[in-house]
């Protein structure tokens, strides 16, 4: 028969009563009234008490609007001055950060370095949780300080509760070697803006899951995410009116986006667009400048390399004299 030994209980240390106190004022650790006997509904009323509380991120999103704009602009900066956009999280909001930077390349033609990320427990840490490692902010600033931050640089913080040690950490790190710095959090008054340049609320409320960030948090987070590298690639010039000119045609799927896009960018057949993409050695922005302005490839390149890429003002060359 097995015995069961009393273990005498030590009270908490005096460290881990702070952290105790700070999960409790966490909007995100809140228990939600709304999904209250979650486990006792049918599949139906769990999706839809789910649905509804998801129906609030868009708002929450809609109220940080003004902070997301800085930081696109903020962005778009940095990456035509050579720098760097770096992604920083752990746990559920690192991958919506490592999501986001890998979507980069094919969307943009990016090049892998110019967006980033860094995860708490490395790239292994996206397919299997390595959540001890985002208890230590000197690992952050370890992981941000090899990629060697600078004045060029923007880097993001990711946290739903804002106040993950990892993140601050690399935050702090960044923002003392003179990298803008912003944040992406669900909470009111965390570290993580404390030590941010500009700070983005995306306040959802509790989750339907209590403490399940993955859930509205994260939804709003890949939101935001969305906008900033979009926003600042589109301030970059690097879409033209709402399309992808700049995408990578890289598989089937991404050669016939790109010839669609050059038919409607300039009102052209499909024959006539696969052409011109050839002889723009299959780069949409090239084949764009020579269409749209009436000028061969040699003169395309010139102008999109005096743009910096953006197609709009190759096109119109005369105001790149402004």
């Amino acid at each position: 028969m097995a015995t069961l030994t009393m273990v005498e209980s030590t009270p908490p240390s005096k460290s881990a009563q702070n952290t105790s106190d700070e999960f409790q004022k966490l909007i995100t650790e809140t228990p939600n009234s709304a999904s209250e006997g979650l486990d006792t509904k049918s599949a139906l009323e769990i999706a839809r008490i789910i649905n509804h509380e998801d129906s609030k991120i868009a708002a929450a999103v809609k109220k940080a609007l003004p902070e997301i704009a800085i930081v696109i602009d903020t962005v778009a900066r940095s990456l035509r001055d050579g720098g760097r956009l770096i992604y920083v999280g752990a746990g559920s909001s690192g991958r919506i950060a490592s999501l986001d930077a890998s979507e980069c390349p094919p969307t943009f033609s990016t090049a892998p370095a110019q967006v980033q990320y860094i995860m708490a427990g490395g790239p292994k840490a996206l397919a299997s949780a390595s959540d001890v490692n985002e208890d230590s902010p000197e690992i952050g600033q370890r992981d941000i300080a090899r990629r060697r931050p600078t004045r060029k640089d923007i880097v993001i913080g990711v946290s739903a509760s804002g106040r993950t040690p990892y993140v601050v950490g690399a935050v702090e790190y960044a923002r003392a070697r003179g990298a803008k710095t912003a944040a992406v959090v669900c909470n009111l008054n965390t570290a993580l803006a404390d030590v941010a340049d500009t700070t983005i609320i995306a306040d959802v409320g509790p989750e339907a899951l209590s403490g399940s960030t993955r859930m509205k948090s994260a939804t709003a987070q890949k939101m935001i995410l969305n906008m900033i590298t979009t926003g600042a690639m589109t301030r970059l010039g690097y879409v033209y009116d709402n399309l992808m000119v700049n995408v990578h045609m890289k598989n089937a799927k991404l050669v016939e986006r790109g010839i669609r896009v050059l038919m409607k960018v300039c009102n052209i057949d499909r024959e006539t667009a696969i052409r011109t993409i050839k002889s723009a050695g299959k780069s949409i922005p090239i084949a764009v400048v020579m269409l749209k302005a009436n000028v061969d490839k040699m003169e395309a390149v010139r102008r999109l390399a005096n743009s910096d890429g953006n197609v709009r003002l190759a096109i119109d060359d005369s105001r790149l004299e402004l």
